[in-house]
């Protein structure tokens, strides 16, 4: 059976087609769309017409594109800079009605836990107890469990994009005073989720996500064209010197460093100190990075829990999720 996912991001809408016979979604092929939504929203989240109507395109070319490829699907869902969002109910209508394709919004909470169960698959039982983060551009996620899928999860408001839009846009690079500023937020945030982390005891603590790829490279992990098989882990110690590095230098000039791409050379400062903010707290001295995260945990859950899952999610059009079809505990950051 081959299915296809489509993920509207903060940043890019990616096409995934995979090949799911005996439960492993194999990719055959991707394609991504680089439209930046998080830079055309308005002071309140609003997403701009324009945006929008390029969000249409993409989506429509992505349905095309699974057609030739003879996909089932897509599965089409978009992350935070669209759950944010005031107009949602407005970008959700607009993309069913221009494209054919019903896009819904999951809850962090959700997004936490299928990336989990992508990471869980990926790295197997031996992991044991585990941990998982998760950067994305408007929302960090993370969970923990000792199974298929967790036991908590939580989604926090601190994505690599909106802490930077929020704390790093005054200098540039940063002064003392702006970290000072976004560390004492991160802290306060990750406080609570934080605790539960320390008391649960994880025994492999997994980060996935194109943040955390990029900041292990610059930390000294193994490059990309190794491909996905290449084991990478990142220390706490290694990340605390690759903030301190990007904090040194302009935005612009970041993406000379290892890893770092030009699109996220300006919010990679924010997601280093997210990320060894987050270690730090956690107790977590080092972290497997996973190339499966939300997009792979999707193709899982379609294929393990079967299509009606899909379709009871994309049809809560306000953006709420149903139940999870496995029982599972779901705690926010006020835990």
């Amino acid at each position: 059976m081959r299915v296809s996912v489509v993920d509207a991001g903060s940043n890019t809408v990616r096409l995934v087609i995979a090949d799911v016979e005996g439960g492993v979604p194999l990719p055959v092929h991707t394609v991504k769309w680089k439209l930046r939504l998080s830079e055309h929203v308005g002071p309140d989240g609003t997403i701009a017409d324009e945006a929008v109507e390029r969000l249409v395109k993409a989506v429509a070319a992505a349905g095309a594109t699974a057609l030739r490829w003879h996909a089932a699907g897509p599965l089409a869902f978009a992350t935070a800079v669209v759950r944010s969002a005031p107009n949602r109910q407005e970008v959700l209508r607009r993309v069913a009605s221009g494209t054919g394709i019903r896009m819904c919004t999951l809850p962090g909470e959700t997004e936490a836990e299928l990336t989990f169960l992508a990471a869980r698959r990926w790295l197997g039982w031996s992991a044991g107890p585990l941990a998982l983060l998760d950067i994305g551009g408007g929302s960090l996620e993370v969970a923990f469990g000792r199974g298929r899928l967790p036991d908590f999860a939580a989604s926090l408001p601190l994505g690599a994009n909106r802490l930077t839009q929020e704390h790093l846009g005054v200098q540039d690079p940063p002064g003392p005073d702006e970290l000072k500023a976004l560390r004492r937020r991160i802290r306060h945030e990750l406080r609570d989720v934080a605790a539960r982390i320390r008391w649960e005891g994880p025994r492999t603590a997994a980060v996935s996500s194109r943040t955390f790829q990029q900041l292990a490279r610059l930390c000294g992990a193994t490059p990309g064209r190794y491909g996905p098989f290449a084991p990478r882990e990142m220390d706490r110690r290694d990340l605390r010197k690759a903030a301190r590095a990007l904090a040194a230098l302009p935005a612009a000039e970041r993406s000379q460093l290892p890893g770092i791409s030009a699109p996220r050379a300006a919010q990679s400062l924010a997601g280093a100190v997210v990320g060894h903010t987050a270690l730090k707290l956690m107790g977590l001295r080092r972290a497997v990075v996973c190339p499966w995260a939300i997009r792979e945990g999707v193709l899982l859950r379609y294929v393990e829990d079967g299509a009606d899952w899909w379709t009871d999610t994309a049809g809560t059009s306000d953006g709420a999720a149903p139940p999870p079809a496995t029982p599972l505990r779901i705690a926010s950051s006020t835990a």
